[in-house]
């Protein structure tokens, strides 16, 4: 899952439309509130994000095994994204589902933590 979570958070600091492979059309995101449904909509939305690079830094990962072979992952850690000097704190929690010999997300929840 350590790799899973490498891979994905890679992308995201500096290619966010290659994070499509990794939802499907059924996979839902809520970023900071707002709710997404669909690879379309979820990537438009990361790759719409107010930067084009930024470092990514969890400092804590919790798994639990799921129905269906599924994982529940619970992140924590920073962001830095360009031009800014401070990095920002973050939560996000994904519901990953097996499909072949790799997973798929089915839901993602981010959100930053503020105070």
């Amino acid at each position: 899952m350590q790799a899973f979570l490498q891979y994905y958070y890679q992308l995201f600091e500096s290619n966010r439309a290659g994070l499509a492979n990794l939802y499907q059309e059924g996979s839902m995101l809520t970023f900071e509130g707002q709710k997404f449904q669909g690879t379309q909509a979820i990537v438009a939305k990361l790759a719409a994000l107010p930067f084009n690079q930024a470092k990514v830094n969890p400092t804590s990962m919790d798994f639990q095994p799921s129905v269906a072979g599924g994982i529940m992952v619970f992140v924590t850690g920073s962001i830095q994204t360009e031009g800014e000097s401070n990095a920002l704190k973050f939560s996000q929690v994904f519901h990953l589902m097996p499909v072949g010999q790799s997973f798929v997300v089915t839901n993602d929840m981010f959100r930053l933590n503020y105070g």
